[in-house]
C-alpha cells in the first residue's frame, strides 16, 4: 500500500481515495487516546515490581566463635569469719569496705564467763593434787625401803660369812676324826701312850661341837635373811596399797588439766582477728548480742583478687578447654576486658531457667587478664568465651544464610536479580559464618531473604 502525502491541492487519485475511507471524527481520536493511555497505566501498575531487601558482602577478615554466657565476679580468697565460742558479742565497729590487716580485730566476745570457769576449773585442780598428796603420804617412805634392803643385803653377808665358817668347821672335823683313827691304830700296836690317843679322841669332839655349832649359826644368818626379806614384802605391799585411790586422783587430774586447757584456749579466742589482709565485704552481725559457737560474723577477702565463675550449658563445657580466652562486656563503648579460662569445675548442677526448663550446668572458673578495678565482688557480667579464633577467613553475614535441603544456601544479587547458592559452612559466631566453598569475595548477599524471594525474583537494594 502506497500512502500518499497530504497536499493543499490534492490529486484526482487522492480526492478519489478520500471518498472510499472512513470519516474520523475528532471526538473519537481523543477517546482512543484517552483508552491507549489507561491500557498503558494498567499494564505497569500491574507489572511485578522488584522486592526491597537487605543486602550485605561476601568479605575476609577475622572470625571467632564465642559460648555467650552470664557470670559474676568472686573473691578467689574469702574467709568467713566466725563466732569461735558461745557467749555475748560485743558491737563490731568495722564497716563494709573497711582494710583489715592479718591479726586486725574484728570483733570481741565477753571474756568473764569463761574467766570465771578458769578460776573455778583451777581451784579444783588444786583440791585434787592437795587430796592425792595427802594419800601419797599413808605409803612407805622410800628411806625404809632402802633401810629394809640394806638390813637383808647385811644378813646375806652373815649368812654367806656362816657357810664359810660351816665349810672350815667340817674340814677341821674330818681332819680330827682321821687323827683319832690314827692314834687308835697307833696305841695299840704300842707307838704312842693313851694319853695321846686320848688328846686325839677330844680333839675329834671338839671339832665336831664347833662344826655342829657352826651349823647353828648358818641356820640363824638363813633365817636372818628370810626375815628380812619379809619385812621388805610387807612394806612393798604397804607402797602399793593406795595405788588405787591415787590412780583415781590421776584420772580426775587429767580430766580437770584438759578442761582448764579448753578454757584457757577459748578465752583466748574471745578476741576474734583477721586471718588475711583485705577488706570487709560484708558484716552478718553488727549489732551486740549473744551468739554460740560457729554463728558467721563477718567475711574477709582482698577484692583486688578476683575471679570469674561463669555457669555454662553442660553441651556448651565439653567444647571449653582451660586457657580459652575470654571478652567481658562493660556496658561501653570501651574495649572488653579479657580473662582466661582456668578450670571447669568436674561436678555439673541443675538449674531451671526463666521459661522453667531444667538444664545441666557446669562452672567454668576463669582468671582475669586485665586489671577488674571497675568490678567488686559479685558483679554480674556477660561475657564471650572463645572456643576457636582465625584470620583471613572467607565469611558472610549469618542472616544471609537458610536452610535448603540439607545444606546451606543464600542468595546473591546480580544485575537485579536473586540467585540461590549451595554454601559449605564451617564455623558460625553470633552475626557471621565462615563459607569454605559456594561463594567469592565482594558478592552481594541478601540478607533475612523471605519467601517471596525465589529464583530470578527481581530485588532492589534498601
Amino acid at each position: 500500500m502506497k500512502l500518499l502525502p497530504l497536499r493543499d491541492n490534492p490529486t484526482p487519485e487522492l480526492k478519489e481515495l478520500r471518498k472510499h475511507l472512513p470519516t474520523i471524527s475528532p471526538k473519537l481520536l481523543i477517546y482512543s487516546a484517552i483508552a491507549l493511555g489507561t491500557t498503558i497505566l494498567i499494564i505497569w501498575a500491574f507489572r511485578p515490581a522488584p522486592i526491597a531487601v537487605d543486602t550485605g558482602r561476601v568479605s575476609r577478615g577475622d572470625l571467632a566463635v564465642t559460648v555467650n554466657a552470664e557470670g559474676k565476679t568472686r573473691v578467689r580468697d574469702r574467709f568467713v569469719v566466725s563466732a569461735p565460742v558461745d557467749g555475748r558479742l560485743a558491737r563490731i565497729e568495722l564497716d563494709e569496705g573497711d582494710t583489715v590487716k592479718p591479726g586486725t580485730i574484728v570483733a570481741r566476745i565477753d571474756p568473764l564467763p569463761l574467766n570465771a570457769s578458769v578460776k573455778q576449773a583451777l581451784a579444783q585442780l588444786a583440791e585434787w593434787q592437795a587430796q592425792r598428796a595427802g594419800v601419797a603420804t599413808q605409803r612407805p617412805k622410800q628411806a625404809t625401803l632402802e633401810q629394809a634392803q640394806k638390813r637383808i643385803r647385811a644378813a646375806e653377808a652373815l649368812q654367806e660369812q656362816a657357810v664359810a665358817k660351816v665349810a672350815q668347821a667340817q674340814a677341821a672335823l674330818t681332819q680330827a676324826q682321821r687323827d683319832r683313827q690314827r692314834a687308835e691304830q697307833l696305841q695299840s700296836t704300842g707307838v704312842i701312850s693313851r694319853k695321846e690317843r686320848e688328846t686325839a679322841e677330844l680333839n675329834a669332839t671338839t671339832q665336831l661341837k664347833e662344826f655342829q655349832a657352826t651349823e647353828l649359826a648358818a641356820k640363824a644368818a638363813a633365817a636372818e635373811v628370810e626375815q628380812a626379806r619379809a619385812a621388805l614384802a610387807v612394806l612393798q605391799a604397804q607402797q602399793s596399797d593406795p595405788d588405787y585411790l591415787l590412780r583415781v586422783y590421776d584420772a580426775r587430774i587429767a580430766n580437770v588439766e584438759a578442761e582448764l586447757s579448753k578454757l584457757k584456749d577459748e578465752t583466748a579466742r574471745t578476741v576474734i582477728r583477721s586471718p588475711d589482709r583485705g577488706q570487709v565485704l560484708r558484716i552478718l552481725q553488727k549489732s551486740a548480742q549473744y551468739v554460740t559457737s560457729g554463728t558467721p560474723l563477718i567475711e574477709v577477702g582482698d577484692v583486688s583478687r578476683l575471679e570469674l565463675v561463669i555457669d555454662v550449658l553442660s553441651s556448651d563445657a565439653v567444647k571449653i578447654k582451660p586457657g580459652n580466652p575470654i571478652l567481658i562486656d562493660r556496658g561501653t563503648d570501651t574495649q572488653p576486658l579479657r580473662a582466661k579460662v582456668r578450670l571447669l569445675e568436674p561436678s555439673a548442677f541443675t538449674k531451671v531457667s526463666a521459661l522453667g526448663v531444667e538444664e545441666q550446668r557446669v562452672n567454668a572458673i576463669a582468671d582475669f587478664v586485665d586489671s577488674p578495678h571497675s568490678f567488686g565482688d559479685a558483679y554480674r557480667v556477660d561475657v564471650k568465651i572463645v572456643i576457636w579464633e582465625g584470620n583471613n577467613i572467607l565469611k558472610v553475614p549469618l542472616s544471609a544464610l537458610f536452610r535448603c535441603e540439607t545444606s546451606w544456601c543464600v542468595f546473591t544479587v546480580k544485575d537485579g536479580k536473586a540467585s540461590r547458592h549451595l554454601v559449605t559452612v564451617g564455623h558460625r559466631s553470633d552475626f557471621e559464618g565462615e563459607i569454605q566453598q559456594g561463594l567469592q569475595q565482594n558478592e552481594v548477599v541478601i540478607l533475612h531473604p523471605s519467601e517471596q524471594i525465589k529464583e530470578g525474583s527481581r530485588v532492589k537494594a534498601n
